[in-house]
């Protein structure tokens, strides 16, 4: 089996491997490894790069795309709600209990839902970041939400966090698992041990909200 992947330097101490949702392997290393140590350590986690494209839970079929009609459902912080498709004339989206939109802004209800859904994650997700930061002593630049492909959440060289707005469609426990997670790299960069100690002490249930995602982290991956 040959190992291709894409390495991105850094200023960071150690090389960490990931497997993207997308198949890909990207390697993070820091600049004074050379190619060829690089290429050995990646050559020796054959095995376990094997296993984790094999996995069928972190590679499933893509769900088709939702239809944006009155009686179809979406999903927010782990729920469905029903979409309303009504003649009166507004902006944006309307939410309470159930969705609504105008049936004049109906044609470009994709775009409608993504600007709501991307302030929603805002709204929902930054408090949650200030809270996990203070309780685990540490500071972050910047604070996003945006579009990514294939990842929850980043922690960047950088210190800023950044997290892929679908998230807010999943329970608010995965929510807090998720920055967490991100958080707990700022004081341990790989998933060792340790790192997943310090985790378990701010999320004691994070098992739970990993399962979550393993079994409707599809569901996330599609726009609504």
């Amino acid at each position: 089996m040959v190992i291709e992947y894409q390495v991105k330097y850094s200023n960071r101490k150690t090389l960490n491997i990931s497997v993207e949702r997308d198949k890909s392997i990207v390697v993070r290393a820091p600049h004074y490894l050379t190619a060829d140590k690089i290429d050995k350590i990646v050559q020796s986690k054959r095995q376990w790069i094997k296993e984790k494209l094999n996995h069928a839970q972190k590679y499933p079929l893509v769900t088709e795309s939702k239809e944006f009609v009155s009686g179809e459902t979406l999903m927010y912080l782990g729920k469905n709600y029903q979409l309303l498709v009504i003649d009166e004339e507004f902006d944006g989206i309307e939410f309470e209990q159930r969705f609504k939109i105008s049936k004049a802004n109906q044609h470009k209800a994709n775009e409608l839902f993504k600007k709501w859904y991307l302030k929603q994650a805002l709204i929902k997700i930054e408090p949650l970041a200030t809270k996990y930061a203070k309780s685990l002593g540490v500071q972050y630049n910047q604070f996003k939400t945006s579009e990514m492909k294939y990842r929850w959440g980043s922690c960047t060289p950088a210190n800023n966090i950044i997290f892929n707005w679908r998230i807010i469609k999943a329970p608010m426990y995965v929510l807090e698992y998720l920055v967490a997670h991100e958080l707990v790299h700022l004081i341990e960069n790989n998933h060792t041990p340790r790192f997943w100690n310090i985790l378990s002490i701010q999320v004691p249930n994070y098992e739970k909200a990993k399962n979550w995602l393993k079994k409707n982290g599809q569901l996330l991956e599609i726009d609504f």
